[in-house]
């Protein structure tokens, strides 16, 4: 036993948390080749198979199961010691792991992220998307990054900024053949791009004017998962989309789509990091909250001084 290492029991936790072996390795930096390796000398070591494997999955073992129960609070505990000594440095440095929505994480990047490493050279940012909500603790992050309705409970929320708006659009040249839709039950005269969640289910659109809801199962010719591929298709013109409105303001803005049932997008609460209460913060976790904190404060002042109307 004396030849396990703390990287061997960290191996079999990101290979249990990813339930990949690629996946796994991308994480660790290292190659999945020799995360195979290592697991394959760590079982051997241990006398006791952790995952079975096939081709196309790789799941627990019962053994595998009650090794990472047992061993998870502890490795939490190192971790927690490691941070504890790290907060104590003038430089941060080291590891933070985000968790973010797709649509959220280019605006982290190009409002928070990139800044912060170039204040802070020897801190790395490791950012996964992904659609659906999960456990940030459970799955090994710092941060999480959600609309503000959907952080937990149980979490610390720190608006990043702005209220977020949906856009419904077309292209000039949809719109000259097929006519514009002036309410959401027009919609289902048209050919729309449908999105499909991460979940497998088909996302209906939500739109909203005073109080009234229309939730439209809206009907195409496309079915995406990537609001870059909908876009594509939106611009060469083959239907209506609905987007986050950063995804294609500069587009309308340019004209080449045009914006409609504006009325019927209202803002809601913007996005939000959000993290558990810890009582020793790494410099890294700390310098990155007081950082969206700064620029959070910039974004206030630069609104409250902009001309109102009238």
């Amino acid at each position: 036993m004396s030849r396990i290492t703390l990287a061997d029991i960290e191996a079999v936790q990101a290979i249990a948390r990813r339930g990949s072996f690629r996946a796994a390795a991308i994480d660790l930096g290292i190659s999945t080749t020799a995360l195979s390796h290592a697991l394959a000398k760590f079982e051997a070591e241990l006398g006791v198979r952790l995952f079975n494997r096939t081709t196309r999955s790789v799941a627990l073992t019962e053994a595998g199961r009650l090794f990472i129960e047992r061993v998870s609070p502890a490795l939490q505990g190192v971790n927690d010691a490691l941070e504890s000594v790290r907060s104590h440095r003038d430089t941060p440095s080291g590891v933070l792991r985000i968790n973010a929505p797709p649509f959220a994480a280019r605006q982290l990047l190009s409002s928070l992220a990139f800044e912060f490493l170039r204040r802070y050279p020897e801190m790395h940012i490791d950012l996964v998307t992904e659609g659906k909500l999960i456990d940030i603790v459970a799955e090994g992050f710092d941060l999480g990054v959600r609309v503000a309705n959907l952080v937990p409970a149980d979490m610390i929320a720190l608006p990043l900024g702005q209220p977020q708006r949906y856009a419904v659009v077309a292209s000039p040249a949809y719109l000259a053949k097929n006519g514009t839709p002036l309410t959401p039950g027009e919609l289902m005269a048209h050919a729309c791009i449908r999105v499909r969640l991460p979940d497998g289910s088909l996302y209906r659109w939500h739109l909203e004017k005073q109080g009234e809801v229309a939730q439209i199962d809206v009907q195409g010719p496309l079915t995406l998962d990537e609001a870059s591929l909908a876009r594509d298709a939106v611009l060469e013109g083959l239907g209506v989309g609905f987007f986050m409105e950063q995804n294609v303001m500069a587009e309308i803005r340019s004209g080449v789509l045009v914006r409609l049932l504006e009325e019927w997008t209202p803002a809601f609460p913007g996005l939000c990091l959000y993290y558990p209460g810890r009582r020793h913060p790494s410099a890294g976790l700390a310098a990155f909250l007081a950082l969206a904190r700064e620029i959070a404060e910039e974004r206030k002042r630069e609104t409250s001084s902009l001309p109102h109307p009238g």
